[in-house]
């Protein structure tokens, strides 16, 4: 290498294919695993290989010409990506700058402006393109308004129901409702205030505001869904001797106080403000919402705890509830059979009726138990996308056919039979103090 006094140093041109997993134990010893996603969360190496390409102990960026380097494959691969491992920012990650990828037939070719580890990822992230952006944009506008609008009208149906039969159970489900209500109305607002996310009126103090609020009635309607998992665990496996003193107080401090914490906490910490969707490229914006910022550093980790971890939770906990109801309508059912037997009661109309009730109620309890939510394992696929987003912006719909179902309990219960009516009080989940 020529230097400017005319003298000529010699520098070392370091070219080598190592191990991508090293990559993975780098971000470990470094503790930063818990923290930021693993390494290979953008997609997968391919063929497990990264190629160094180093000159000397600087930097070399910035080049007139771009380096050209070559990595072969054997069989089809989706979405390639040419990157390479950016540690100036102390978090340790694959990142896209500077270079682009072309395919060659058999070999994909990157062409970088620098010199570093490279390597090429695989199945990338799922590419959320404009096009579906603005498509799923419009499902959930449309599946919120509805929500809004049939939740409404689900609290107006518990409230004469709660009149004229005060049960916990109606308490319960007027507190999940009120949960949804809010939480497809301040998404709606969000909504319609995204294109003033670039203007003056929306500040960050305002978005903070929203996103607070967002994350808020998130956490509350989890939250009550628990809770309504909880209440059917009383009922159905304890039974007994399960008297609360103050037990809609208790519940009340439990569905709205735990989410209250939270969100507060996280408002001190400086969690809330504009969040930027990106597509696959991590280049193009696709969509701004008040949520969590993207500049608050442990931004992911507080969405996987709040918004990953614990729903899972109450929809592994609500699905093992949902499970033992599905086992005692099935006894039900199985005692009804060993009755037609005996042929006391023998009319293949009011079997059919009783099947149908009992499939009524288990989709009605997934619905109330936010099990709708658990369609976000289906999110890695493009269809996947579409389907939660259709039936969780429906959610509010839902509960109305739910609430409607009860409030015809009392007319359908004087003209069903002893054993109709023990399904039917499964399904009202009554739990009277």
């Amino acid at each position: 290498m020529s230097r400017g006094n005319g003298s000529e140093e010699e520098v070392s041109l370091v070219s080598t294919v190592i191990d991508s997993s090293y990559f993975d134990d780098v971000a470990k010893t470094k503790g930063r695993s818990l923290i930021y996603p693993p390494v290979h969360t953008q997609g997968i190496v391919l063929g497990g290989l990264v190629l160094v390409v180093k000159v000397g102990n600087h930097p070399v960026r910035n080049l007139s010409e771009p380096v050209q380097l070559f990595f072969k494959y054997n069989k089809m691969v989706e979405n390639p990506a040419c990157v390479f491992w950016d540690d100036e920012n102390k978090r340790g990650q694959w990142s896209k700058e500077g270079c682009n990828i072309t395919d060659g037939g058999s070999e994909f070719i990157c062409s970088c402006d620098h010199l570093s580890f490279f390597a090429v990822l695989v199945n990338p992230e799922l590419k959320v393109d404009k096009n579906n952006a603005v498509n799923l944009s419009y499902i959930s506008y449309a599946g919120s308004a509805l929500s809004v609008v049939f939740t409404f009208i689900s609290l107006i149906i518990y409230i004469c129901l709660h009149r004229q039969r005060p049960e916990n159970a109606i308490c319960l489900h007027m507190h999940l409702t009120g949960a949804l209500l809010c939480l497809h109305l301040i998404f709606l607002l969000g909504s319609f205030l995204e294109g003033l996310l670039h203007s003056s009126y929306m500040d960050d103090w305002r978005c903070s505001v929203l996103g607070f609020f967002l994350h808020w009635s998130l956490l509350a309607t989890f939250t009550w869904s628990a809770l309504e998992g909880f209440h059917l665990y009383l009922l159905l496996v304890r039974v007994f001797n399960i008297y609360v003193r103050r037990y809609l107080l208790k519940l009340s401090l439990v569905g709205w106080g735990l989410p209250t914490l939270v969100a507060v906490v996280c408002a001190i910490s400086g969690v809330y403000g504009k969040y930027t969707l990106t597509d696959s490229s991590g280049q193009t914006s696709v969509a701004h919402m008040c949520w969590m910022s993207s500049q608050f550093p442990h931004m992911l980790l507080v969405s996987y705890i709040t918004t990953v971890a614990f729903p899972c939770l109450v929809i592994l906990y609500n699905s093992c509830i949902l499970g033992v109801v599905v086992f005692k309508l099935w006894g039900v059912r199985r005692s009804r059979r060993g009755f037609e037997k005996d042929g006391s009661w023998n009319k293949n109309r009011g079997k059919w009726t009783g099947l149908w009730k009992d499939c009524a109620t288990v989709v009605g309890l997934s619905c109330v138990l936010g099990l709708p939510w658990g369609l976000a394992s289906t999110t890695y696929i493009l269809p996947g996308i579409y389907v939660f987003t259709i039936f969780n912006s429906l959610q509010g719909v839902f509960v109305f056919l739910w609430s409607v179902a009860l409030m015809c309990k009392p007319r359908s219960d004087d003209n069903s039979s002893t054993r109709d009516h023990s399904s039917q009080k499964m399904m009202t989940t009554s739990f009277n103090n």
